[in-house]
């Protein structure tokens, strides 16, 4: 092989190995970022460190799941969460119904889809001090600590306003509502019963979060006839700026599963309650469940 043609060898491989070098890539340093489109929003990817480096800031959630997520979010009608801190997947032994994973949380949904674990009894239960229709001191005197303070808060202030209320039902055991759903039963028939009572388990007056009222006189106590008083009208009009809801309002009983009960309330908190209040819908439409129609 002659001289000449070695050292044309010898330049050629030379400049294939600089023209290698120079197009090599550490597979980071060079990416350009595409822009993502998500609906409406463009999202550039946040392009990962080089081995070794150090992050100079704290991890942040993906740009394309916050502008999903963001974009979700505008299609509801609410801006109360997508779903309650209620329900497990466990079903109870009717297979329809859920057990309730959270049953202490102040906003739990409790329905007749949604039961809380017959075991539960709340462990802050207190007597508010407020007026009932009977003077014994017994355990349907009983609410949550929160909800006590808000009730008396709540009476106070209708009774400033000429509206005196009384207090008719609170708090029940699962014993309790399970004996009272038992003589309903026996009186009007199951289908009936389920119209006006829950089955135990499925019963606010478990929470602790729920009271039944009346006038101070205790004329229609938990009687249709409550409905269009004054205290029944104050109490539509007021409840929720004291953290409370009329849980079962009239023409819902499609949704709720119950007949209209102006003389039902329940806390869920004052924020929750005057949004509830001011779009006119349940806490199933409130949490977007299904409709209870049984």
């Amino acid at each position: 092989m002659s001289t000449n043609f070695k050292i044309s060898i010898a330049i050629l491989m030379a400049l294939t190995i600089v023209s290698g070098c120079g197009n090599k890539s550490d597979g980071l340093s060079t990416i350009s970022p595409t822009p993502t489109s998500v609906g409406s929003a463009t999202t550039t990817p946040t392009v990962p460190p080089s081995v070794g480096a150090t992050p100079t800031t704290s991890p942040k959630t993906s740009p394309t799941a916050t502008a999903t997520a963001t974009a979700t979010a505008t299609v509801k009608p609410l801006s109360g969460p997508a779903t309650s801190p209620a329900a497990s997947p466990t079903p109870t032994k009717n297979g329809a119904v859920q057990v309730i994973a959270k049953p202490e949380s102040i906003t739990v949904l409790v329905n007749k889809m949604n039961s809380l674990p017959s075991s539960y009894e709340p462990t802050d239960l207190v007597y508010p001090n407020i007026a009932f229709t009977f003077s014994e001191k017994i355990d349907k005197r009983k609410m949550r600590q929160v909800a006590a303070t808000a009730i008396e808060k709540l009476f106070a202030g209708a009774a400033k306003d000429g509206v005196p209320l009384a207090g008719v039902s609170a708090y029940r055991s699962y014993a309790t509502q399970k004996a009272l759903f038992d003589s309903y039963v026996k009186k009007d028939g199951e289908e009936k019963a389920k119209t006006y009572s829950a089955v135990p388990g499925t019963s606010e007056h478990e929470t602790g979060l729920a009271i039944d009222v009346t006038g101070s006189n205790g004329k229609c106590a938990a009687a249709d006839c409550f409905g269009g008083t004054k205290e029944a009208i104050w109490l539509e009009k007021h409840a929720a700026e004291y953290g409370f809801i009329i849980r079962y309002p009239q023409g819902k009983a499609a949704i709720t599963g119950y007949q209209y009960e102006p003389w039902h309330l329940r806390y869920v908190g004052a924020d929750i309650a005057k949004e509830i209040q001011s779009k006119n819908v349940t806490m199933e439409e409130y949490y977007h469940t299904v409709p209870v129609s049984k």
